[in-house]
């Protein structure tokens, strides 16, 4: 058909504009019997079924109907209310096909290609509009936290660092701000955010284990729920403190003196005050255990021990009267310990 913009094709089925489907068939076929060349064979009425064909051609047809009604300001009302950001670019394309219409004969192919333009932009409005309203759940967030064997053991307190993503305040995540890329968060729909936080962390916590701080991940988008904060447990060693799986391992130094003549070692630790005995003539390297006296596991059914390795060692500094002590020591040392170093075999 050519040129339909200047025909009423609602009139020409004796129909309203907001006429149903439905309306539109009954009308149809009321004008098809009244005016077919077999029933009334003049000039006037071909003319007159023709037009009622191709009317009913037009408005039976969602798509083509819509492209109509545009056309003539039925749907503009519509347009403007559901793709207003597109308002200029429908106006542009109503005056072009217009100036065609005066311009030229193919007018029908001119206006059908400017409004399929025209749908294909309201299509890619309304998907990611329907993406920018998509509820989305913020991500869990996993920081590692360094302790020593004391901190694990009765639990601590400690103040981290946590770099949150929140959606950008100045496009409300939805990335694109009147159809161009968001200047702050570069289309992202994210910016980053430090935060410090404290946290308790547990006693009795082994390497590896997880600490969960429940809504401090990062942020949802259009009401989805705050992910989850994960702090995963790393323990650090010492000279004197380890661990190894729900095991506390000590390395525990005594002097000369106690090495030799024993003796009882107080250790604190998670919260329980620990007596350790040092049986007379222990040597270096010597190992005792505290059974039961470990770490905690998660559902604090079982435990672990505490394993003591003794090492002796001399103090740093000694008194001239200590000395003289050595002294004494050395000159009725047993002098048998070595007696067979040379001779083995």
């Amino acid at each position: 058909m050519t040129n339909y913009y200047n025909k009423d094709l609602y009139k020409i089925l004796e129909v309203n504009y907001d006429a149903t489907l439905n309306d539109i068939k009954l009308a149809y076929r009321k004008l098809v019997r009244k005016y077919h060349p077999d029933a009334a064979g003049s000039s006037a009425n071909v003319v007159k079924f023709k037009e009622v064909q191709e009317a009913y051609e037009i408005l039976s047809d969602e798509n083509s109907r819509k492209k109509y009604d545009i056309l003539n300001g039925y749907y503009r009302e519509t347009i403007k209310k559901t793709y207003t950001k597109n308002q200029n670019v429908y106006d542009e394309y109503i005056q072009r096909a217009q100036k065609h219409s005066q311009e030229t004969a193919s007018f029908s192919k001119s206006i059908n290609d400017a409004l399929d333009n025209l749908f294909h932009v309201q299509k890619k409005t309304s998907k990611r509009t329907k993406e920018e309203k998509k509820v989305i759940n913020g991500e869990d967030i996993n920081l590692d936290i360094t302790l020593n064997c004391f901190e694990a053991a009765n639990g601590t307190n400690r103040k981290v660092n946590i770099l949150h993503t929140q959606p950008c305040p100045n496009c409300g995540g939805r990335k694109f701000i009147n159809e161009a890329e968001c200047p702050m968060c570069k289309g992202s729909g994210q910016l980053s955010l430090q935060k410090k936080i404290n946290v308790k962390i547990p006693k009795g916590v082994s390497q590896g284990s997880k600490i969960r701080i429940k809504k401090e991940g990062n942020k949802g988008l259009n009401g989805g729920k705050d992910g989850d904060l994960y702090l995963i447990v790393k323990i650090k060693k010492n000279q004197y403190w380890d661990t190894e799986g729900m095991n506390i391992l000590c390395n525990l130094p005594i002097t000369p003196a106690e090495a030799v003549l024993g003796t009882d070692i107080n250790l604190k630790i998670l919260d329980e005050n620990l007596n350790v005995k040092i049986p007379p003539m222990t040597s270096s390297g010597q190992k005792l255990k505290l059974s039961g006296a470990g770490l905690y596991n998660k559902s604090k059914t079982k435990r672990g021990d505490i394993i003591i390795t003794v090492s002796i060692k001399l103090p740093e500094i000694i008194s001239p009267e200590e000395k003289d002590l050595y002294s004494k020591l050395y000159k009725n040392a047993d002098n048998t310990l070595r007696k067979d170093l040379n001779n083995a075999k």
